[in-house]
Order: structure tokens, then C-alpha cells, then sequence
């Protein structure tokens, strides 16, 4: 495994705690046609409070190792670890939000986040529950679309409710799975910009799932890229040293910008896109 730092920083250490172990983690699936192996031996260490962003083909692994992190699937061999603790099943310390939103359709966009308060905060008196509500909807800029069904919610609108429903029992790990993706250009940007913002004020570890080279280097710490199934494992880890909060003009203005996208590329459609033992 390869490890790139843009050439402004070459100083900057790896991190050193142990937040978020993924500990040479392999999943096997079982089939007619024999054992198949999608992730092999992955190793990666995160830091508490940082942006993790995982890119690679499709069939390389990538939700299967975030499902692994959330606990709604286990390890064939290895361990992924959270504070030391292993990941055994789903817990509210770690809350997923996905490409289609998983909303209940039928309730609003308040009642989506309530369910999700009342649920882990079964002890909390109603106003403050619905204090918590109306907190993260204020968050996410939809107080006035509170009591909107979601199917009166534009996809935007409705993946901010995602965001905020995941947010509003204080995870320790926020992790997305192409949230975005189905998103138009604007609307994506703007949900980019306005997902830094959160994350830096919540100070909530992420791990992010994307295809897209420009909104991983727009948001990520760190960009972990996954060689091509079967048998995925992280191929190179890219350091993007642009500080925060980042200007989305300036950092396209950067030549150091170009240097990593272009070995995101060359990654994901060169050479290194092949899986080899090179």
C-alpha cells in the first residue's frame, strides 16, 4: 500500500490514534460457484474527528467494509474496533445515511428525526426531545419544511433530513454512503459545503463512500483507494493537506489540487486500478 502527501506538507505525521481500527478485515461470501472473496486483508487506522473518504470501481468493496464499521455485517476474519471496543452489531455511536435517503415516507420530515431521538434518548422529557428535533433541522436549514411529508421534499432537502436524523443522537461515527450521488451538480456542491460545516462543528469522525475524485479531495483528510474486486484491499492512501475551512476556488487554483487528482486517477484508471501484488 502507497501513501501520496501533497508536496506542501511532506511533514505531516500519520495518525497515531486509535480511533477507528480496521484490523486486517477479509469478508468471504459463500457461493455455488465456490467461496467469494471481496475484501482482503484491509488494514486502516482513523483518528478520532477526521474525513475519511473511500473511492474505488464498483465491486470493490467499499460498502461492504462501511457495513462492517456500522455493524450490520461482520468480518470473515479480522476485527474492526471503535475505541478499542469490536463492532458487533449496529449501535446509535456509529449512524449511516444513504444515497436513498431512507426516510419513512409517510411521516414528516420532523417525525422522521423524532422517531430516531425518541428512540435513543428514551429518558429525555418531550421538549426536550423535540428541542433536540428542531436543533438539527435549524442545522440543517429546513425549519420551515418541518412538517413537510417527505415526498413534498426535494432530493436535497430530503438527504439534509438524513443528515440531520443521523446527527441528532451525537454519533461518534458518521458514516455516508454516497450521499450525494443522486444529486444534481448545485445541489450537491451546496450539501458538500454545508456538510464541512457540520463536521467541523460536531466534531464527528466520518467515513464516506464516493465516485467522485473532486468531492473527496473537496472534503476528505484522506482519500483511501480500493484496488478492483474480488479480493479488494487498499491499494494507496492520499494525504490532502488543504486546510479547513476550505474554499472550494482556491483549492482548484492550487497546483497541489491538480497533483493529487491526477494520481486519483491514475489510480482508479491506470495501472494501479488492477489488482495486482505489484
Amino acid at each position: 500500500m502507497q501513501t501520496l502527501t501533497t508536496p506542501q506538507s511532506p511533514d505531516l505525521i500519520q495518525p497515531t490514534s486509535k480511533f477507528l481500527e480496521i484490523d486486517q478485515v477479509t469478508k468471504v461470501y459463500p457461493s455455488a460457484q465456490g467461496d467469494h472473496t471481496v475484501l482482503d486483508g484491509v488494514d486502516l487506522t482513523v483518528s478520532e474527528g477526521e474525513f475519511i473518504c473511500v473511492i474505488g470501481h464498483s465491486g470493490c468493496g467499499k460498502s461492504t467494509l462501511l457495513n462492517m464499521v456500522s455493524g450490520f455485517a461482520q468480518p470473515t476474519s479480522g476485527e474492526v474496533r471503535l475505541k478499542g471496543e469490536r463492532i458487533v452489531r449496529p449501535g446509535p455511536d456509529r449512524m449511516v445515511v444513504f444515497q436513498n435517503y431512507a426516510l419513512l415516507p409517510w411521516k414528516t420530515a420532523f417525525e422522521n428525526i423524532y422517531i430516531a431521538v425518541n428512540a435513543v434518548y428514551p429518558e429525555k422529557s418531550k421538549p426536550e426531545k423535540v428541542e433536540i428535533v428542531q436543533k438539527h433541522l435549524a442545522m440543517v436549514g429546513l425549519e420551515e419544511a418541518a412538517q413537510k411529508k417527505t415526498g413534498q421534499l426535494s432530493g436535497g432537502m430530503k438527504q439534509r433530513v438524513s443528515i440531520a436524523r443521523a446527527l441528532s443522537i451525537c454519533p461518534e461515527v458518521l458514516v455516508l454512503d454516497e450521499p450525494f450521488g443522486a444529486l444534481d451538480a448545485i445541489t450537491r456542491e451546496e450539501l458538500q459545503e454545508e456538510l464541512l460545516k457540520i463536521w467541523a462543528e460536531q466534531q464527528v469522525t466520518v467515513m464516506m463512500i464516493t465516485h467522485d475524485i473532486d468531492e473527496a479531495l473537496f472534503l476528505a483528510d484522506r482519500i483511501v483507494m480500493m484496488t478492483n474486486g474480488p479480493a479488494a484491499k487498499i491499494g494507496e492512501i492520499m494525504e490532502v493537506h488543504f486546510p479547513h475551512p476550505r474554499n472550494r476556488t482556491q483549492m482548484m487554483e492550487d497546483p497541489a489540487y491538480y497533483t493529487l487528482r491526477n494520481r486519483a486517477l491514475d489510480f482508479l484508471f491506470g495501472r494501479f486500478a488492477l489488482h495486482t501484488d505489484e
